[in-house]
């Protein structure tokens, strides 16, 4: 999952972000945790704490629960740059690490030549429809 899609769910209840997120532990599908894609989604989360709603300490609240139900991945080797922005990079890395079938974000465009390593680009509601939700 990328950053962009935790933090479009933590600023709205409404939308396939927060869907998506309501689902995590609901073993339709698995997510993956790196130590640096939990360090970018904690860091992009508290700069959205001009919501309304939202508090550093649910921000943390929701990383650690991330934390305790996602699979971990330690990722060995690196192939940057391979795409655009080098946080792009980072979730591609972890989606082929942890043999994920699927990047989930808001800006698929961002991943192109994802498909390469067997790794398929869906928008969150894509991929609610692929989990039959």
């Amino acid at each position: 999952m990328d950053t962009n899609v935790l933090v479009a769910g933590l600023r709205s209840r409404n939308g396939a972000s927060f869907r998506l997120l309501t689902l995590v532990d609901a073993r339709k599908f698995e997510l993956a945790v790196s130590v640096p894609m939990v360090l970018e989604y904690e860091a992009a989360s508290k700069r959205q704490l001009r919501t309304p709603g939202l508090s550093a300490s649910h921000v943390d609240a929701v990383i650690d629960y991330l934390c305790r139900v996602a699979s971990h991945h330690k990722i060995y080797y690196l192939w940057r740059p391979f795409l655009r922005d080098p946080k792009d990079d980072m979730v591609l890395e972890l989606a082929v690490g942890s043999d994920s079938r699927f990047i989930v974000t808001h800006n698929t465009r961002d991943f192109a030549g994802a498909g390469q390593f067997g790794v398929r680009v869906l928008t969150p509601r894509e991929f609610l429809r692929e989990i039959g939700e």
